[in-house]
């Protein structure tokens, strides 16, 4: 079973672009254009040279012996949590800020939840000198302040989404009809591996590196290339595809994504897709969403706003619905929990996002030679106020 995606734009039956007619060009030129460009040889020395001196690449790959000494395994750390910007996300901005330029786009939008996505593409924008606006929740605005600043000490103009849950979903909703006004000046830089093809296939190319990496420095540290689990947090799934690319085909390699629970799966506030979703078309193409029987979609919660989504992306849906990849759920407390844990073990405050991925060591039985990498996607930084005012430490 492949888990690239196809000519069509599609992983399985998940995929595809379901967009309004006035995007068709902006679509079209993307899809016909996005491989050509990424994979010149110009091209990709420019995005390699940006990614180790301006990101900070390669992000380490840290043995954090006194977690594996309490759940009895030997646990990496692939600390994206290092990079500049504090997260993967600054990934996928370098790359796609490079491919607006050469299409000869001259302003950018994002949206954002955790506010990362959108601090990473502010900080590419005042690199590059364009502009740059960025769609954020209200409640994500609130809850994310200092993320917020960040964006607009950069140069960008960020602007509430003040329908719906007025969260990621709304924001991303703002960012699509910002797009359909303004598609022949304007890149929109999606974030995550959600919207039509070509985003899913070009963000996952591009966070690819961290797989890549993983590879590399775990010959260096271990005689192996291969894991034994990676496990990575999962919203829309961006830091989990690009974990997860180079171990795909493999099946030695358990593939382990992990959902915000949010308040429990039965409790009506959650953002467990897989538990609690079905097919559907979400922002432009068919995958796994949460939504009633009328097909309307569930307002969705996670204490971490990054997770805060009400879908997973197409590679995701494939991955679930053929068993590739085990999808497991966090609750807001067992994340926090987490969160702490690390902290005190380790001295490496984790992002909430992240710190879901951690909880799943708790619900996993391992062996004492089992080797696990645990993507650490952020920083807890920008979390630091739920920290203090939700955790018990």
């Amino acid at each position: 079973m492949s888990f690239s995606i196809d000519k069509n734009g599609y992983y399985g039956s998940f995929g595809g672009a379901f967009i309004p007619e006035m995007l068709y060009p902006n679509i079209e030129e993307l899809g016909n254009s996005y491989l050509e460009i990424i994979q010149d040889p110009v091209f990709q020395d420019k995005f390699r040279s940006l990614l180790k001196d301006y990101v900070g690449r390669p992000s380490p790959l840290f043995l954090a012996e006194r977690l594996s000494n309490k759940y009895g395994c030997k646990i990496y750390l692939k600390r994206e949590d290092l990079n500049h910007t504090g997260a993967h996300k600054v990934n996928n901005t370098i790359g796609q800020i490079l491919v607006a330029q050469k299409l000869g786009k001259q302003k950018i939008i994002a949206e954002t939840g955790a506010g990362q996505h959108g601090v990473a593409t502010a900080t590419v924008c005042a690199l590059m000198g364009m502009e740059c606006i960025v769609y954020m929740g209200e409640v994500d605005m609130a809850r994310q302040r200092p993320n917020v600043e960040r964006m607009k000490l950069l140069g960008a103009e960020v602007r509430p989404a003040t329908s719906g849950s007025r969260t990621l979903k709304d924001a991303t909703n703002e960012a699509l009809r910002h797009w359909i006004n303004h598609p022949v000046d304007t890149h929109y830089i999606i974030g995550s591996v959600v919207g039509p093809h070509p985003y899913p296939d070009m963000v996952t190319r591009f966070q690819s590196i961290i797989s890549e990496e993983i590879k590399q420095q775990l010959k260096e540290h271990e005689g192996r290339e291969y894991p034994d689990y990676v496990i990575a947090c999962v919203g829309g799934g961006s830091n989990a595809a690009g974990a997860f690319y180079h171990f795909n085909e493999n099946d030695q390699v358990r593939l382990i994504a992990v959902e915000a629970a949010g308040q429990g799966l039965s409790s009506g506030h959650s953002a467990a897709t897989t538990n609690l979703g079905k097919r559907g078309v979400l922002h432009g193409s068919m995958t796994i969403l949460m939504q009633t029987t009328d097909g309307q979609v569930v307002e969705p919660y996670s204490i971490s706003a990054g997770l805060d989504y009400p879908g997973i992306g197409p590679l995701h849906a494939h991955l679930f619905e053929s068993g590739r990849a085990s999808f497991m759920s966090a609750t807001d407390q067992q994340a926090l929990e987490a969160g702490i844990r690390l902290s005190k073990l380790e001295g490496i405050i984790p992002a909430l996002e992240s710190a879901h991925a951690l909880a799943a060591l708790e619900q996993l039985e391992f062996v004492g030679n089992d080797l696990v990498v645990v993507n650490l996607s952020g920083r807890g930084d920008k979390d630091l106020e739920t920290y203090i005012e939700k955790g018990k430490y």
